[in-house]
């Protein structure tokens, strides 16, 4: 049986707090504390690197990098240099950006999808280059994990070439509205993505690695009444019933052992071995962890 990892992809951070809550994560049994790198937001980079000062042994992620905001030998600079203060721990995640409203207060050029991932895939052979040469030097050889997150076939075929990680976002554009307002794939969908991968991958199919971003987890004894109550955030996502929900491996709904058994089930049928929540959601993750380490 391939071992989980469990991962918190934090927003809206306390930074006031902000080491107190990277320490009780890494308590909590988690595996990898992600950045979240979105204008109005803290600095990815430098708040893993505040985290590697708190925590001993818990992995430290960027999930994911918007590579439209940052120059490549910067990229590489800051990346090697919070890989190094961790002891090796960084998890570099890389993503084409999609918010367009960012990209217009930031004044960065909004360029058509290919043209961003072909700039994404031009930015990892970059990193190879400078990590190989030691310009700068990572703490571990040749260069840090590195993750792609994404749900079209373009980005995921790049991450099929170069990633260690592939990590499904399972959102899609909504066709009704502007740039950055997402629904959730179903699971059919989300299954050939996962095929597509495998494909694409070839030979490096066995040696990489699937992550899922979950939209939420919800603890509860009674499913029926909790999604009757929340219905329109699941219709508004794509999620038009119970049962699309509770198929969803990107929301998490039911008592501990039930979500426990849904993640292995995820595992089974899409290959997920890395869980990743929202910050709010942490701590009713954090209750299904030793749920999945007694079951697995």
């Amino acid at each position: 049986m391939t071992d989980f990892r469990f991962g918190v992809n934090f927003r809206d951070a306390d930074l006031d707090h902000w080491t107190d809550y990277c320490a009780q994560t890494e308590a909590l049994g988690f595996d990898v504390l992600y950045a979240y790198d979105h204008l109005g937001q803290p600095d990815p980079f430098a708040m893993l690197a505040a985290a590697a000062a708190a925590t001993t042994r818990l992995g430290l992620g960027t999930y994911v990098v918007n590579n439209e905001f940052h120059n490549p030998a910067l990229l590489a600079r800051a990346a090697a240099t919070v890989d190094r203060l961790s002891g090796g721990r960084l998890e570099l995640g890389l993503g084409a950006g999609h918010m367009k409203r960012e990209f217009d207060d930031a004044a960065v050029p909004w360029r058509p999808y290919a043209e961003r991932i072909e700039r994404l895939e031009r930015t990892i052979v970059e990193l190879d280059r400078r990590f190989a040469a030691g310009e700068p030097t990572p703490a571990r050889s040749p260069r840090p994990t590195l993750t792609v997150g994404g749900h079209g076939e373009r980005i995921l075929a790049l991450a099929a070439r170069h990633a260690d990680v592939v990590a499904f976002s399972g959102l899609k554009q909504h066709p009704e509205r502007a740039p950055g307002e997402f629904t959730v794939a179903g699971t059919d969908e989300l299954l050939r993505r996962v095929e597509f991968v495998r494909r694409t991958a070839g030979e490096r199919a066995g040696e990489l690695e699937f992550s899922v971003l979950v939209q939420a987890v919800l603890l509860t004894d009674d499913p029926e009444r909790t999604f009757a109550e929340t219905a329109g955030l699941f219709t508004e996502a794509g999620l038009p019933d119970l049962r699309a929900v509770l198929d969803s491996p990107f929301v998490l709904l039911g008592s501990a052992e039930e979500i426990a058994r849904e993640i292995i089930a995820h595992r089974d049928r899409f290959g997920f071995t890395t869980v990743v929540a929202h910050g709010t959601h942490r701590d009713a993750l954090a209750r299904v962890i030793p749920e999945v380490r007694a079951l697995a």
